[in-house]
């Protein structure tokens, strides 16, 4: 043997020996003590080893974060109740990140924010498990949002559109509505394929309960999953609850299908983030919010997106919803959601109580992507819709200090007036894109003029039902995306105005 061959030789032989002592040695678990509990979060001495977002269990089964880490020792936000708990308990690491299931098994069940039925259905049956906390995709996986994600709701869907891959702001002062607009994109998905998460953050039994038996009534549970963390949960699970829920939306987006989720409200989410920052000793900052609070939401909203072709070609819509005070925009928390969605959808109180519904104030209201991928009739029939409407909001309040008006001023009024009318939506209520054109045609052609404001509902679902059964090909084509010409406009308009003139005679 050469010299050379000894010199290659020689290191190999002693990685070979540790390798085979360090299998003879015992496996090593670190463990550390409780020193203090408190509202959800455990102060814990020892695990040096320990890392940012790991999973430690208690003596009692019980599981938290790893998320302040400093040399005196660690602070653990707790996923499930401390009651069991004490001071010089065991915990050890588990040495994994937190993650939760995900799959098809999910579909059409209850889980928490751990993913834990609580449905009382049995296991869930899922094999595969993604972190909860995952990076954003790239820049360079995303393509341009180009298809519509359709709500079903007039008033959003013509003027405030929203794309498949949109990250859409919902705000409004609490009791306006806005969970109702969020449950109805969910039901209006039935037939569209979109796979729908909801994530309840905060949200009293009661209310969950009444957004589950609608959801049930209505069929939607079956492409839908449905993520808890209510307001009697620890604010750790509060807190993850929206990341888990991600997770279980985005094996669906990677396997190529189109995914909406909602989270309802980020406004309880930054308050349970606040709580623990808080607790943990954490500096407060505006609001007593801790300085990340903008990176926090920034990270959970930026892995809403549209893939490329070449990833699988999914797309993750989110529909954040956030609540304000006294119809205070610019405060803390939304003001950093507004800067980071696509744009926002906004109900006013004072539409909500002058039975505007939904309450979607037009003009405080921006889709800075959806209107790209917006069906072509929607472009040809109501282009101008939001700014005419805009315009009549504003002369309705000076038309009220005086009472001379001229003709021309008081024709703009009464179809501002009958708009209005159309916009108006039940609960429950979706109405397909090509019926939303045809109606909203009607109203801004002045095919409504003759019947008066409190007939426009009926005169509306007469139009409704007329074109779905006289016109089902040139219905087709609308929702495919076809461009439709003068002889196809002039076809809605002929079909309504026969269904208005039917309705008034009646």
């Amino acid at each position: 043997m050469t010299l050379v061959d000894e010199a290659v030789l020689r290191p190999l032989d002693a990685l070979a020996r540790a390798l085979e002592e360090a299998a003879r040695r015992p496996p090593v678990r670190e463990f550390g003590l409780v020193r203090s509990v408190e509202a959800g979060v455990v102060r814990v001495s020892g695990l040096s080893g320990a890392g940012r977002d790991e999973v430690l269990r208690f003596s009692g089964g019980e599981l938290g974060l790893a998320f302040d880490l400093d040399r005196t020792g660690i602070g653990v936000v707790l996923l499930d109740p401390e009651d069991g708990i004490e001071a010089g308990q065991e915990v050890r690491r588990t040495g994994g990140e937190f993650g939760v299931p995900v799959g098809e098994e999910l579909l059409g069940r209850v889980v928490d924010g751990s993913g834990r039925p609580l449905d009382e259905r049995g296991p869930l049956g899922a094999t595969h498990r993604l972190p909860a906390e995952r990076p954003a995709p790239p820049i360079l996986s995303r393509a341009p949002v180009s298809e519509p994600l359709h709500t079903g709701v007039k008033a959003v869907d013509a003027l405030v559109p929203v794309g498949r891959g949109q990250r859409e702001l919902i705000v409004g002062d609490r009791q306006t509505g806005k969970t109702t607009l969020a449950v109805d994109t969910i039901v209006n998905q039935a037939a569209s394929g979109v796979v729908c998460v909801y994530c309840a953050i905060g949200q009293r039994t009661s209310s969950v309960a009444r957004v589950l038996e609608r959801l049930r009534g209505s069929g939607a549970m079956e492409h839908t999953v449905v993520v808890v963390a209510s307001g009697d949960d620890p604010p750790g699970l509060q807190y993850v609850a929206p990341y888990a829920a991600t997770s279980m939306a985005e094996h669906f987006t990677e396997a190529g299908h189109d995914v909406l989720i909602v989270y309802d409200d980020l406004t309880r989410h930054a308050r349970s983030y606040r709580e623990l920052s808080l607790l943990l000793r954490r500096p407060p900052g505006r609001e007593a919010f801790p300085g990340d609070i903008f990176h926090v939401h920034a990270r959970l909203l930026e892995r809403a997106t549209r893939l490329r072709e070449e990833e699988g070609g999914g797309s993750l819509t989110a529909l954040p919803v956030v609540e304000t005070e006294a119809q205070n925009v610019s405060a803390y928390i939304p003001t950093n959601l507004i800067s980071i969605t696509d744009g926002q959808i906004y109900l006013s109180p004072d539409l909500f109580h002058r039975g505007v519904l939904p309450a979607v104030d037009v003009e405080r209201s921006v889709s800075r992507v959806g209107g790209r991928a917006q069906l072509s009739a929607y472009r040809t029939v109501v282009s101008d819709l939001k700014l005419a409407y805009a315009q009549f909001l504003e002369l309705e309040v000076f038309s009220r200090f005086s009472t001379q008006l001229d003709e021309e001023t008081r024709a703009t009024l009464e179809r501002g007036r009958r708009v209005r009318e159309v916009l108006k939506q039940g609960e429950g209520d979706p109405v397909p894109p090509a019926e939303q054109v045809a109606t909203l045609l009607a109203a801004t052609g002045g095919v409504l003029q003759p019947v008066p404001v409190e007939r426009v509902g009926d005169a509306e679902r007469r139009i409704r039902d007329a074109v779905r059964d006289r016109l089902p090909e040139l219905c087709r084509r609308i929702e495919a995306g076809e461009e439709i010409g003068p002889d196809e406009v002039r076809q809605l308009r002929d079909v309504a105005r026969e269904a208005v003139s039917e309705a008034w005679s009646a």
